[in-house]
């Protein structure tokens, strides 16, 4: 049996230099490792990083064409966009266990020794060494670059302590104390933000990337270090605190671009399968797929909006947060109606605001705003934009005359009723309010006949939030006791109406002209 045939079980057995060598075990890099299992899993057609939605044609097949190249590798992107997720992923191409001479701090080869240490001790017990094994997931190691971040802490450094404990004068190679990277030594070592480390560091790694060598101080140290480097970074035109210094990207072998999810079905995938969801959210809060495309919808909406800067994108990690909220927001409405079980509205999108407003960079222009109106305004567009996968247009029925306007009982109604659908009303009342609306059962089941009772009800309430054919007001749903003061730009109260209302002058561009349009927006009590 070859040593590539053995078991874990058996590999565990072994713990000497001569049973390694019995076993027929040969040294190989890293890098080689990684191809030989990812042209494995590839000729058995096996997913090589699972859990990783909408890179399967883009960077999935970059990553593997670099891992078969042997490279090392920079993965270039905007926040929230898999990369360090990745970069742990590839731990699984590893081999599971490997042997490592017993006591190494540099996670020494038995037959390739590389430190002082695993030299001496293979000398003076050759075929006797002790050895153990390293696991898979023991292999990876990580650094967020930062400020504070030395060459001591990535190479080494001389330690007197050290020196003093073992009485060795400083000239002896024993005495220092090696950083993260020699001890991730036949390990996957990431970067993480490589453009924040300072550039007097970046330096500091040319040697290792391209001939294999540390400085340390002034001893001269040959350590052909065996390490897959990946390297994450922001694009630099938004990494306004530093850059790539040239000579160290051009020892970077492939540079891969990642990107958002480019379509909602792989957003929701992502967040449904990243969302926190508690034992007892499960059972209490029901959910359908449209309000799980509206949270997708809003990232959409403001990876798109002239208020959010769109060179700092915006991560996946607030969809997360928003459908976390999301099910919070009916969650507590469940627990203060005394309610076993509810589902979710409308009105519970505003209760994922604060998620919104922390994940979103925004530009002059929002933040005159304010990140809250800013964040229902994305909520708004993208009901606004769900609504029209599911009914006509109404602006377009409206010029045409002769065509028959399926939503004219409800604009009727609308024309001269109002209707307010409250955060916390019960789960009755919520249908109460909304069964009142003349016409509106009517044009659900003209549309959608074959969806069930609450999804139904989901439907009606998205009427409830159209301007089109709810005139009368723009208004938020939750309580306005969530909007601190100071997130209401310019509020003044407006002479003349009536107590709880208060306009919001907006920018409204008309034929190229800059004019005054106002938002009525009613506190709700």
């Amino acid at each position: 049996m070859s040593y590539r045939d053995l078991k874990p079980k058996q590999l565990l057995q072994i713990s000497t230099l001569a049973e390694l060598k019995a076993a027929g075990y040969q040294a190989k890099s890293i890098k080689q490792e990684l191809r030989d299992n990812l042209i494995e899993k590839l000729r058995r057609k096996e997913q090589v990083f699972k859990g990783i939605w909408g890179y399967e044609d883009t960077v999935i097949p970059d990553i593997e064409r670099a891992i078969l190249s042997m490279h090392h590798i920079n993965l270039l992107g905007l926040r929230g966009q898999a990369k360090t997720r990745i970069a742990r992923l590839m731990v699984h191409l590893l081999d599971e266990y490997i042997p490592i001479v017993e006591g190494s701090e540099l996670n020494d080869d038995p037959t390739q020794p590389l430190s002082r240490y695993a030299r001496d001790l293979v000398a003076q017990q050759g075929d006797a060494t002790p050895i153990t094994w390293l696991h898979r997931d023991d292999r990876y190691a990580e650094k967020l670059a930062t400020p504070d971040v030395s060459v001591a802490d990535l190479i080494g450094d001389v330690d007197p302590i050290k020196a003093a404990t073992l009485k060795l004068p400083y000239s002896d190679e024993r005495v220092i104390h090696f950083g993260l990277i020699p001890r991730s030594h036949r390990c996957i070592f990431v970067i993480n933000e490589l453009p924040d480390l300072q550039a007097r560091i970046q330096v500091s790694l040319f040697n290792i990337l391209q001939e294999g060598d540390i400085q340390i101080r002034g001893f001269k140290l040959r350590l052909p270090l065996d390490i897959q480097f990946v390297f994450t970074a922001n694009p630099e035109d938004y990494t306004n605190r530093g850059s790539i210094v040239t000579p160290l990207k051009d020892r970077i072998d492939s540079q891969i671009v990642t990107h958002y999810p480019k379509t909602l079905p792989i957003g929701r995938k992502i967040t449904e399968q990243e969302a926190v969801v508690k034992s007892e959210q499960k059972g209490m809060v029901k959910t359908n797929d449209l309000v799980k495309d509206l949270i997708e919808q809003i990232a959409f909406e403001a990876r798109e909006s002239e208020y959010v800067d769109s060179k700092s994108g915006v991560s996946a990690r607030m969809t997360i947060a928003a459908y976390e909220n999301l099910l919070s927001a009916a969650e507590r409405r469940a627990l203060l109606n005394g309610e076993k079980e509810t589902h979710v509205r409308i009105s519970d999108l505003y209760g994922a605001v604060p998620a919104i407003c922390g994940k979103v960079e925004l530009v002059y222009e929002g933040e005159v705003e304010g990140p809250v109106i800013v964040a229902q305004n994305l909520i708004g567009k993208a009901i606004r934009t769900q609504f029209l996968n599911y009914f006509p247009n109404p602006e377009t029925l409206k010029k045409k005359k002769a065509a028959r306007n399926p939503f004219q009982k409800v604009q009727d109604w609308f024309g001269e009723n109002e209707m307010d659908i409250l955060s916390e009303l019960t789960n009755r009342e919520y249908e109460a309010r909304l069964r009142t609306i003349e016409g509106l059962d009517d044009v659900i089941d003209d549309f959608h006949r074959g969806l069930g009772r609450e999804e139904k009800l989901f439907l009606m309430e998205i009427f409830d939030d159209q301007d089109s054919l709810n005139p009368k007001a723009v208004r938020t749903i939750t309580p306005l006791s969530i909007l601190k003061p100071r997130c209401l730009p310019r509020r003044r109260r407006c002479a003349g109406t009536q107590r709880g209302y208060y306009f919001l002058p907006t920018a409204k561009y008309t034929r190229g002209e800059k004019t005054c349009a106002v938002k009525k927006i009613k506190t709700i009590k």
